[in-house]
């Protein structure tokens, strides 16, 4: 029991409070100036890292593939999908930009390739960390080429079951033991609180004994807050500088001034949390001396006299001898006088 106590405290000494990710994906809508603004309001509503999505149109979609349905209710006019996103790319150079841009203002830049090509870019770019999106987790080519990468990896779950979450785990630790942080996700934009099933994430971290997190896209802030008081490690929230925006994502996201509101929740959330071991606060100590009892004189007691169920009770404050010293006392001979109410001593 003390090794298992131990082992437990140590564990708990190395988690870290929970990572938060601001999802500008899209919502730049092309213009790198509006990317840069989504960089500093990430920075100003505390999030840890903004994340931004990497791909090249023509290897993402065919020239067939249609929008989904949350992508044409946002957006205002006829194009395919493959049309929607070439305007939504980010180049090399756009890429380097914006990591200066983060280095400048010390938040991680962080992106997510939906394509070989930009796996192989975002590789050369040398991130903290890597982002591996829902739609790529039965994606054996992608995974492969990401399984090289020595890098921690976040893997999405969305529209995935857990035989499928396991062989991409397997595919990804083919080369070598990856450390590996498993966000449980509704893909749906935005997403109905029918179907998030929370407690899946429970059951990813019970199945795959991995660190967990939650990849929120409800309208609201309460869900993801939720997620950091069942052990999230990892939050990720899509932002957006105005829900009005023409663009896919801008509905599914939430403004900076709600953001904030969910950073700031997380972080309490993280603050109560503690450590996990069962030990009066400070504070409690405190109060326990108020709020407990001690052993006192219920009669006028003389020197002498044996302490028995007539002449003594237990009454705040708890500055005294414990009321579980009680059968000790019980019988035991006086060495001094007690008035009423005085507090028993040896």
């Amino acid at each position: 029991m003390c090794n298992g106590l131990a082992n437990y405290k140590k564990y708990l000494n190395i988690m870290k409070n929970t990572l938060i990710i601001a999802e500008a994906g899209v919502n730049h809508n092309g213009d790198l100036s509006l990317a840069h603004k989504l960089i500093d309001t990430a920075v100003e509503i505390g999030a840890d890292i903004i994340k931004f999505q990497t791909f090249n149109a023509s290897l993402l979609a065919t020239k067939e593939a249609k929008k989904a349905d949350y992508q044409k209710n946002n957006i205002f006019f006829e194009e395919s999908q493959r049309e929607m996103l070439k305007k939504l790319e980010l180049s090399l150079t756009d890429h380097k930009e914006l990591i200066k841009h983060c280095n400048e203002v010390k938040i991680e830049f962080l992106s997510t390739a939906f394509d070989l090509e930009s796996v192989n870019l975002l590789k050369k770019l040398e991130l903290k960390r890597i982002k591996i999106p829902s739609g790529e987790i039965n994606n054996l080519p992608y995974l492969r080429a990401i399984s090289t990468f020595q890098k921690p990896l976040i893997l999405s779950t969305g529209m995935a079951n857990l035989d499928e979450i396991e062989l991409a785990i397997n595919e990804l630790n083919k080369k070598s033991k990856k450390n590996i942080t498993i966000l449980h996700c509704s893909s749906e934009y935005p997403a109905d609180l029918n179907s998030v099933n929370l407690k899946a994430m429970e059951t990813i971290k019970k199945t795959f004994n991995l660190e967990v997190g939650y990849s929120d896209h409800t309208s609201g802030i309460e869900v993801a807050i939720a997620a950091a008081a069942l052990g999230a490690r990892v939050i990720e929230k899509h932002l957006t500088l105005d829900r009005d925006l023409d663009g896919p994502d801008h509905k599914a996201s939430i403004d900076p001034i709600a953001f904030k509101e969910m950073v700031k929740g997380i972080r309490n959330i993280d603050i109560a949390l503690g450590d996990g071991i069962k030990n009066p606060s400070l504070k409690e100590l405190e109060n326990r001396r108020v709020v407990r009892k001690s052993i006192v004189a219920s009669t006028k007691i003389n020197k002498g006299e044996l302490f028995s169920l007539s002449n003594i009770t237990v009454k705040r404050p708890g500055t005294g001898i414990s009321p579980m010293e009680w059968d000790s006392i019980i019988g035991k001979k006086s060495n001094y006088d007690f008035d009423i109410d005085e507090l028993i001593r040896w």
